[in-house]
């Protein structure tokens, strides 16, 4: 996915005025909320679930459902959904959140 973290590196030009360190973080959460969103689109195909029944269950809405199997948030920075979110898809899902959120995790304290 090296290719894909050059071509998305400043989609709001917003990277390229951060540090060295901030961009990695910012680039490893990006590739982090993809995964996430391949997931739970592959758990909830995996279950015959709609888009629409996985976001009724977890109490969230279609739309919202939509971006996160999508990675994206609605501004089109990488989805970050709520602990509580993501412990309701688990559950939907019928997957431990373990097993929902990808490994490994970027480093987020990276300064």
């Amino acid at each position: 996915m090296p290719h894909e973290q050059g071509h998305e590196s400043a989609p709001s030009g917003k990277a390229e005025k951060v540090s060295g360190s901030d961009t990695d973080a910012n680039d490893g959460w990006r590739v982090f909320a993809a995964e996430l969103g391949l997931r739970i689109h592959r758990l909830r195909v995996e279950k015959g679930l709609s888009q629409e029944a996985v976001a009724y269950r977890a109490g969230i809405t279609r739309f919202t459902y939509q971006r996160y199997e999508r990675g994206k948030a609605q501004s089109e920075s990488p989805a970050n959904p709520t602990l509580k979110t993501l412990l309701a898809l688990s559950q939907v899902l019928e997957v431990t959140l373990q097993e929902l959120v990808p490994s490994p995790v970027p480093d987020l304290t990276a300064k």
